[in-house]
């Protein structure tokens, strides 16, 4: 069962914080930097290799949760005089700071990925760098990856630059606030403009047959000294901010096709049962799909604020699996080179503090609008990056699924034998009496077991607290 995103909001919690480590000890998560990685890190903060174009009269901003510090994307939106839109996107320039080859970037390729717990994270760069240095933080000169995208008056790319520049932000937005100010009526036009070019992309994914799951995020929240768990449905801000970074990663991948030479996110098209499982669910929650229907169009017409709704976009991430990296080079055809959610070719370049890859997607568009030879670092490296990716994004995955499990193990440990409210959104194909149900509240997805009927898909039970044991982060339902 795929999991929600989690992370912790006001709880403090000395137990359920020592479990979370001891949840890192057991999974090997690498723990302080090495005496001379944080020194080569620390180092590079005080000497950047610097760009000479100085770019820092553009007033971008950032837009990224409230406690977000490790800021990869800045923005400035613009009209063009000729019609259509001036996308100006900066990248941290992650590669100003590493030196390839060296204890910083060696570390970096043990590490893969940041990792989230929900009570903290562990970063793929040391602090000095992640947050302050390298981060684009409101009113600090940085050096980035500045992209330049023009689109016409219906959101389609039309010319593509990426080149290093000096870069300042001005403004540290959260999504909240940006969606209040779009809404009012009250965002000045360079904000405003994400709603314009965030929904003339979506109408673009709907016609080229793209997908993005809106799936509410799970929560831990304080609540009268103890904890309680609520879900986050996204704001239509979360998506026009993300399809700006899709749009790039769609130019990242061009960029790289053209050239020969490059790193793509793909994923293969679903299999007809995994489809036909959904339409299955989708029944039994009863949401209408007609057969005239694409999957991706009735994606788009679901409402995460309602619980079957959420059940099934929650159940459809099991689309997503099987996402990789592919590599080529020397002008060879890679395979595969789609990515079916995004229904293009696509490549991870936009954060790079955050992930492995996208230091070297970059370098390599870089290499491909100044028609260079990539540096030989970034194509030396290219050849073990899909398996190291692979390892870093199954580590980050089992965190993420055993965190959700031990939280909602250690909200729950008082509360066996109490019943609740569920619907059942998974029945196993081979197991009818076991499957997976959704309460309302607590907002909790857990194992159920019917000792009797078979479980009814998409149906209401009352179901009884069997289990919730913290230091096996388990729990169990049975139908009541």
């Amino acid at each position: 069962m795929p999991r929600r995103q989690m992370h912790m909001t006001g709880a403090d919690g000395a137990a359920l914080r020592a479990a979370l480590r001891e949840l890192r000890t057991k999974l090997e998560v690498p723990g302080e930097f090495p005496a001379a990685v944080l020194a080569e890190a620390e180092h590079a903060a005080a000497h950047p290799r610097l760009p000479e174009l100085d770019s820092t009269d553009i007033p971008f901003f950032t837009i990224d949760p409230p406690t977000s510090v490790d800021l990869d994307q800045a923005m400035h939106l613009a009209k063009r005089s000729s019609g259509g839109y001036r996308v100006h996107y900066a990248i941290a320039d992650v590669a100003a700071f590493v030196t390839p080859g060296g204890a910083l970037d060696a570390e970096a390729h043990r590490r893969v990925t940041t990792l989230y717990f929900p009570d903290g994270k562990v970063p793929l760069h040391p602090a000095v760098l992640s947050e302050a240095a390298a981060s684009l933080l409101p009113d600090q000169t940085c050096p980035a990856l500045l992209w330049r995208l023009d689109l016409d008056a219906d959101g389609r790319v039309e010319t593509t630059d990426v080149r290093r520049a000096l870069v300042r932000s001005r403004a540290k937005l959260d999504y909240d606030g940006v969606q209040k100010a779009i809404d009012s009526g009250t965002a000045e036009e360079p904000l405003a403009l994400l709603k314009d070019i965030g929904r003339l992309r979506e109408a673009l994914e709907r016609e080229r047959g793209g997908i993005s799951l809106n799936v509410p995020e799970q929560e831990i929240v304080a609540q009268d000294g103890s904890y309680a768990l609520a879900y986050r449905a996204p704001l239509p801000a979360d998506g026009w901010n993300a399809q700006i970074s899709l749009m790039t990663g769609m130019a990242a991948a061009d960029l790289m096709l053209a050239v020969g030479t490059g790193i793509l996110r793909t994923l293969p098209n679903a299999p007809d049962g995994a489809v036909g499982k959904l339409r299955r669910t989708a029944k039994a929650l009863r949401i209408d799909w007609p057969h005239h229907v694409p999957y991706a169009e009735l994606v788009r017409s679901l409402d995460p604020h309602r619980p079957a709704h959420a059940a099934f976009l929650q159940e459809c991430t099991a689309l997503l699996r099987g996402a990789g990296y592919t590599v080529f080079t020397g002008g060879e055809t890679p395979d595969p080179a789609i990515h079916s959610a995004v229904a293009a070719p696509y490549a991870h370049c936009t954060a790079p503090l955050r992930r492995l890859a996208d230091r070297y997607a970059g370098e390599l568009c870089l290499a491909a609008v100044a028609g260079a030879e990539p540096p030989r670092w970034a194509v030396d490296a290219l050849a073990e990056l899909p398996e190291r990716m692979a390892d870093g994004t199954r580590l980050a995955n089992t965190a993420e699924r055993e965190s959700v499990d031990l939280v909602e193990a250690a909200v729950l440990k008082d509360r066996v034998g109490e019943t609740f409210e569920a619907t059942v959104i998974d029945v196993k194909d081979r197991e009818p009496l076991v499957g997976t149900v959704h309460l309302a509240e607590p907002a909790v997805v857990g194992r159920v077991e019917s000792a009797r009927e078979e479980l009814p898909l998409g149906e209401r039970v009352r179901v009884r607290l069997t289990q919730a044991d913290p230091g096996t982060a388990k729990i169990l339902f049975a139908t009541a």
